[in-house]
């Protein structure tokens, strides 16, 4: 008869995915595929269609943790975007775009 035993979620075997996942469960993702300094359209989302996001003066740009450019990023670049809809237009506006190595300290 085998034991059961509780793993706690921080020895569970790939660590404790509740930092992750709360933190990106609002943003959308995608793999780009195309970008300009004015926007990109982003494939393979969750909605199954090409969704086209404008980026703002404000908009932030992350890579491996640390703030970056549009220009960091290329066709391919799998990213997480925080989203906002302009409710007028229906426009989406990018307000974070993060991509690369993602660290678990803010």
């Amino acid at each position: 008869m085998a034991q059961n035993k509780t793993v706690k979620a921080e020895t569970a075997r790939y660590g404790d995915p509740t930092g992750t996942g709360h933190r990106y469960q609002n943003l959308l993702y995608g793999v780009i595929k195309a970008i300009d300094a004015h926007d990109m359209v982003l494939e393979k989302t969750k909605a199954g269609i090409d969704q086209t996001l404008k980026f703002q003066p404000k908009t932030k740009f992350i890579h491996d943790n640390q703030l970056g450019s549009w220009q960091d990023l290329k066709v391919g670049d799998q990213v997480y975007v925080g989203v906002h809809e302009d409710k007028k237009t229906a426009d989406l506006y990018a307000k974070r775009v993060v991509t690369g190595i993602i660290v678990l300290v803010e």
